[in-house]
């Protein structure tokens, strides 16, 4: 089929680090590591894949400084620059128990954003080129700012300004780390528990305001592909869209009518890490197509084993 994939292998400039193209491993949990062979490896060959930016998996703050330091994860980054991809990494929330907006106290509140603070410096000199806090989906930080979930009565909850004042904080921890020169993104729930996307627009204006640079917009709804990432380009940073995005029409679909700036491949990655050459070179009938079957990336991640694919041979 004659299809123009032009717009997919566009250069993007973002805060002084250049994106090859516009296509985006999301951060998926795969059970292999960040310090191991398998986990350098899985990384390394999405990047040589062709993908513009690697997001690494979430990974807990508290774990930076024990388990993961700078000499640890440099292998890892340095697995995909040399792949050719910029390296980013999301960073979840350090929990206490069974945490939840109700039971987070104001001194765990506060470890969090020196976890945050810390994580982001060494993750800036183990080489990364960006940090995530990750927003979405229902955890943490989503939690915070839904006000179904969110009943507390102090300043961390309320109205939109308090129920979004958790996540601001830890951006504004991270902010100083990044400077003008590793990238700050953020992973946000457009709708979710009790709002919309006219409250989300508040909360990642004041994101952009606050420094982050890339608004990574998750999960797409049952629409038009990229319909729910749209309204945030207004906010002039670059933002990602997600759903099955490794159909290659939805991908330019996205791009082409400027309903994002970056689209991320998540299974459709994980059935075939080359994908991005491949759609780069024509070769479509060569494609390894996820089947949407869920039997071994979700299957296994729910055993606690590494994830896999059906699809491979």
């Amino acid at each position: 089929m004659e299809i123009d994939v032009t717009p997919l292998f566009r250069p993007l400039k973002v805060k002084g680090r250049q994106l090859r193209n516009r296509i985006v491993m999301p951060p998926m949990v795969v059970l292999r590591g960040l310090t191991t062979p398998d986990g350098r490896e899985w990384y390394g060959q999405h990047a040589r894949g062709g993908v513009g930016l690697v997001i690494v998996e979430s990974t807990r703050v508290n774990r930076f400084g024990s388990r993961l330091t700078v000499e640890n994860l440099r292998p890892l980054v340095d697995a995909i620059h040399g792949g050719g991809a910029l390296a980013a990494i999301q960073l979840f929330p350090a929990t206490f128990g069974k945490s939840t907006p109700a039971v987070l106290d104001r001194s765990e509140i506060e470890k969090n954003l020196d976890y945050y603070r810390a994580a982001a410096e060494i993750c800036a000199h183990a080489g990364f080129d960006g940090v995530e806090p990750h927003g979405a989906h229902g955890y943490l930080l989503n939690q915070f700012f839904s006000p179904v979930q969110n009943k507390r009565t102090d300043e961390f909850g309320g109205d939109v300004e308090d129920r979004m004042r958790l996540a601001l904080k830890i951006v504004e921890a991270v902010a100083p780390v990044c400077g003008s020169d590793l990238l700050l993104l953020y992973r946000h729930t457009p709708v979710g528990a009790g709002y919309g996307v006219a409250e989300s627009l508040t909360l990642a204006r004041e994101l952009v305001d606050a420094g982050v640079d890339i608004l990574d917009i998750s999960p797409a709804s049952d629409g038009s592909p990229g319909d729910r990432a749209a309204p945030f380009r207004q906010l002039g940073v670059p933002v990602i869209a997600v759903g099955e995005l490794d159909e290659v029409e939805r991908a330019l679909q996205v791009l082409n009518e400027g309903r994002a700036d970056l689209v991320a491949v998540g299974r459709g990655l994980i059935a075939d890490p080359d994908w991005p050459t491949k759609v780069r070179e024509g070769r479509f009938d060569d494609l390894v197509q996820c089947v949407r079957c869920e039997e071994k990336c979700f299957g296994n991640l729910r055993q606690g084993i590494p994830v896999e694919c059906t699809q491979w041979g």
